[in-house]
C-alpha cells in the first residue's frame, strides 16, 4: 500500500502547555530532534511550498485545502544550500511568495505518531499529530489521532478558528514577524 496521505490534526496551545508537552514527550516518546524552519508559501492554485531547515531544503505540494484532516503530499528534498536556487526558480516561473513562516519545531515519535510542537514567530504555539496513511485507513487513523489528542487533555481547535488565525497571519505576517 502507498502511504502518501498525510493524516494530521493540530491545536493551538499556550506557552505553558507547550513547555509542559515538551517535558512530557521527552519522557514518554522518542525525541526526533529540534529544528528551525523557514517556509515560503507561493501564490499558486495548489498548496506549493519551499522550506529551509537545519539539515536540508525541500519543495513540496500538498493537495487539497489547508487545514484538511488528510491530503496527499508530494515532497522533494534538496541540499540545504539549494534553498536560494529553489526560491529563484519559483520566482522565475512567475510565482510570488504569499506568506513566510519562521518556526522552531520539536519532533517526537509517540508510538508511531509523529508529534510536532511548534513555536511560530508571530503565530503562536501549536501541537500537531500526524500519521502517514494509505487511502483505505485514513479515517481510522484520524480517529486514533483525535483520541490521542484528547488523552493529553487538549481540545481540538476547530478548523474555523484555524482559518481565522491563518487569514490574520497571512494578511499581517510581515509585521508580525518583525523584531
Amino acid at each position: 500500500m502507498n502511504k502518501n496521505i498525510e493524516v494530521e490534526i493540530r491545536s493551538l496551545i499556550s506557552q505553558d502547555k507547550y513547555d509542559e508537552l515538551i517535558s512530557f514527550f521527552k519522557q514518554n516518546s522518542e525525541f526526533l530532534g529540534e529544528d528551525y524552519q523557514e517556509t515560503h508559501y507561493f501564490d499558486s492554485d495548489q498548496d506549493l511550498r519551499i522550506q529551509k531547515n537545519n539539515t536540508f531544503s525541500k519543495v513540496w505540494l500538498k493537495k487539497g485545502k489547508i487545514h484538511d484532516d488528510h491530503r496527499e503530499e508530494i515532497e522533494i528534498k534538496c541540499k540545504k544550500e539549494d534553498f536560494e536556487k529553489l526560491e529563484s526558480l519559483y520566482h522565475a516561473l512567475g510565482y510570488k511568495v504569499s506568506i513566510k513562516w519562521f518556526r522552531n519545531r520539536h519532533s517526537f515519535d509517540w508510538n508511531g505518531i509523529v508529534v510536532a510542537l511548534d513555536h511560530t514567530k508571530g503565530y503562536g504555539h501549536i501541537i500537531e499529530l500526524e500519521i502517514l496513511s494509505d487511502e483505505e485507513n485514513k479515517e481510522k487513523n484520524l480517529k486514533l489521532l483525535k483520541e490521542k489528542l484528547a488523552s493529553l487533555n487538549i481540545p481540538l481547535t476547530p478548523k474555523e478558528q484555524f482559518d481565522v488565525h491563518f487569514k490574520n497571519y497571512k494578511e499581517n505576517w510581515q509585521e508580525l514577524t518583525q523584531g
